[in-house]
């Protein structure tokens, strides 16, 4: 099995050899929740509304996964700098760092959810009905916390030591058990949402133990270790230096989380459960299309990272015009089909002909600016691999908090809008969120590389 080479002149087949693994893998990944929502909107006579309620577990989902990304993402770059600079030692122990968090705060999070889930859910819209649906999905897939976070937060190490086939296997492997047991637990054993919930619990388990084994193992370059408890605090100041990298990754993830819960809150006031299906199903399909663009972007970071470290600014630069021109493509072909037949992508998740009208033009209005998503994931990805700290935090803040969120509510009651408000709050986030992140990108990081080439 042998490793990328990062620091080759072969710039866009090293970022494709990363990036269509991590593709796969994603896509997989993805599997764990749409499997799930396929077949619980597909369960006979509460399909809709179980989807509508689990639905609103979502923001809780997206919030372990925002913390996963804090160190996951936080760590490789500084891990991938320390690589091309040479410092093994210093990256290794980057990477343990990053494992002893995750393992941490997947504990927190795991006895938080328990005590304070019902509460929470209904802060996020639930009602007595969605909160039969709800609740028990939630508190079992809280129990699967610690795979979930290691699953997803180590796979980045893997990659970024030139392994990303072995990455996608850590995903595949656990997509395949989901895809198995999700009918089984469901179905066969009349299960409902709890069955989907345990399902993906132990398909986690299953992509959590091939990681630790890979990591743990001889073949890769960096082995994974274990830090006693006074270790891990002796290291406090490389924990922080994660931290303060995967805080931007974090706060993208944090107000996905804030802005589904908005949305989720106007819809249901403004269309009732209805609309928080439709959102659910355009979130959904969300996903499955950004993929693409997030392997692109993640397919780059150890190149660029790398290399940042080795002071190659032309190879860092070649990473960027890559980045953006495979990005740009694939975002204006997708904008295309969206406006032209989004009827087969909402009938992934439904068969129910009362919401498809609806959720035709929803989607039309939220897909309308995605080419622009291409700017925002380039500018945030450049400034999080060459430790930008400053500017990718703000630019994570700056579209969701800053632009989404209030628009949110303003666009539907202020505006008189109603529940195409919701929708259009993304587009319009796009353009000025996007635009505004690779400009400043370009204006700072390119002289930046100018002067490294001229020293």
């Amino acid at each position: 099995m042998r490793p990328i080479n990062y620091a080759s002149n072969q710039i866009t087949k090293n970022i494709l050899r990363t990036a269509l693994p991590l593709l796969a893998a994603q896509l997989f990944q993805l599997l764990y929740n749409v499997m799930d929502r396929i077949f619980i909107a597909r369960i006979p006579g509460v399909g809709t509304a179980a989807l509508g309620g689990v639905g609103l577990c979502f923001p809780i989902i997206t919030m372990i996964a925002a913390f996963t990304n804090l160190y996951g993402a936080g760590g490789m770059p500084l891990f991938s700098i320390e690589r091309g600079k040479g410092n093994d030692e210093e990256a290794s122990k980057l990477m343990n760092t990053s494992f002893s968090l995750l393992l941490f705060t997947a504990g927190i999070l795991m006895i938080v959810g328990f005590l304070f889930g019902e509460p929470i859910l209904r802060a996020l819209g639930a009602s007595d009905a969605a909160l039969v649906y709800s609740l028990p999905y939630l508190r079992i897939y809280l129990l699967g916390t610690a795979f979930t976070m290691i699953a997803s937060g180590m796979n980045p190490f893997i990659n970024a030591q030139g392994f990303p086939g072995v990455g996608m296997f850590t995903v595949i492997i656990g997509a395949a058990v989901n895809l198995v047991l999700d009918p089984v637990f469901i179905f066969a054993l009349g299960m409902g949402v709890r069955g989907a919930a345990i399902a993906t619990v132990i398909a986690q388990g299953f992509s959590a133990a091939f990681a630790l084994r890979f990591l743990f193992g001889r073949t890769i370059t960096i082995r994974l270790g274990l830090f006693s408890f006074r270790e891990f605090w002796r290291n406090w100041k490389r924990a922080w230096e994660v931290v303060s990298l995967g805080i931007s990754s974090f706060v993208m993830m944090f107000t996905n989380s804030l802005v589904q819960m908005s949305c989720n809150s106007v819809l249901a006031a403004q269309g009732g459960d209805l609309y928080v299906s439709v959102m659910t199903i355009i979130s959904s399909v969300r996903q499955m299309l950004d993929l693409p663009v997030f392997a692109i972007s993640e397919g780059a970071t150890p190149t660029l990272s790398f290399n940042y470290g080795a002071k190659k600014p032309q190879h860092v630069r070649t990473a960027m015009k890559v980045m953006a021109v495979l990005g740009i493509i694939y975002t204006l072909a997708i904008w295309g089909v969206i406006s032209w037949k989004p009827v087969p992508f909402i009938r992934i998740f439904t068969s129910d002909s009362t919401i498809l009208a609806d959720a035709v033009h929803s989607m039309r209005l939220y897909f309308f600016a995605f080419p622009f998503m291409t700017l925002q994931y380039c500018g945030q990805t450049t400034f999080k691999a060459l430790k930008k700290r400053k500017k990718a935090v703000f630019f994570s803040i700056f579209r969701k908090v800053v632009i989404v969120v209030p628009l949110t509510f303003l666009l539907p009651y202020a505006f008189g809008m109603g529940t195409d408000g919701v929708f259009m709050a993304e587009p319009v986030s796009n353009v000025i969120g996007g635009a505004a992140c690779f400009i400043t990108m370009l204006l700072t990081v390119l002289p930046e590389l100018r002067e490294m080439e001229r020293t």
